[in-house]
């Protein structure tokens, strides 16, 4: 008896060892990543088994890349001629959660133009970002001097022409349309070729200093208009004095044609 009872204690401390060795070794299995932990579900009319795997819980990649394209091409919606956009590569060693709700954004200091930086975000159900270069190219017409202008010369269509290139690459504040010169004074003398640029050409005041202006004054129930002196020149929209037949200056909006706006 005494025999039996050693023996059932012998079993019953082996059977705890193995117990214990396969515990070991399944923790042992899953930190190496040797094997795919299965979870299973409730049975659901007699089937249900989710399989859950450390791969798919990891974010795409090549998708954020489609994200990020797609995120700057609705940023470049009314750009001039043709725009290109290109993300630039995603470290391939990122181990990013799955993330349901993805948000793409320009940085603080950044823009949809030329070499730029754009933010992802993930919101749920992790949080994490990450930044990512990209390349917005806009390829289209732009203006040049077709031949010298002298400093003083008002600008007509026959002394431009359109040439082609990538917006990105050019100086700020160039021309696209044709309409955006003409007109305007030559501010400094230049060579033919020469990029336009909107310090290069400034618009002529509407008013000048000295000249006889209509000026008009609208209120409730009213419309009045009276000639007076303008005592400075002024641009459209700009604010200028003007002096009337009494001595008296007022100050109205200058518009064209010498004609000046007065509000009471």
């Amino acid at each position: 008896m005494h025999n039996t009872h050693e023996n059932i204690q012998v079993k019953t401390l082996i059977n705890d060892l193995r117990v214990t060795m396969l515990v070991v070794a399944l923790i042992v299995a899953a930190a190496l990543g040797i094997f795919t932990v299965q979870a299973h579900a409730a049975p659901e009319n007699g089937v249900g088994k989710v399989a859950l795997s450390a791969q798919s819980a990891r974010q795409d990649l090549g998708q954020l890349k489609v994200r990020i394209v797609d995120f700057l091409q609705t940023q470049t919606i009314g750009y001039p001629g043709k725009v290109t956009v290109n993300a630039g590569a995603i470290d391939p060693n990122l181990r990013l959660a799955a993330c349901a709700d993805v948000q793409v954004f320009l940085p603080t200091g950044s823009r949809a133009w030329g070499k730029t930086s754009v933010g992802v975000r993930c919101n749920a159900p992790s949080l994490w970002t990450i930044y990512a270069q990209a390349t917005v190219n806009v390829t289209s017409q732009y203006l040049v001097a077709a031949l010298p202008l002298a400093q003083g010369h008002s600008v007509i269509a026959q002394d431009l022409i359109f040439e082609t290139g990538d917006l990105t690459q050019l100086p700020a504040g160039i021309f696209t349309n044709i309409e955006q010169a003409v007109g305007r004074t030559v501010n400094i003398s230049m060579n033919a070729g020469t990029i336009l640029r909107q310090e290069m050409l400034k618009i002529p005041p509407v008013v000048q200093q000295g000249q006889t202006v209509m000026i008009t004054s609208v209120g409730k129930g009213f419309r009045v208009s009276a000639e007076g002196q303008a005592m400075t020149k002024a641009n459209e929209g700009q604010l200028v004095q003007v002096k009337v037949a009494s001595g008296q200056v007022v100050t109205g909006v200058a518009r064209q044609g010498g004609q000046i706006e007065v509000s009471f």
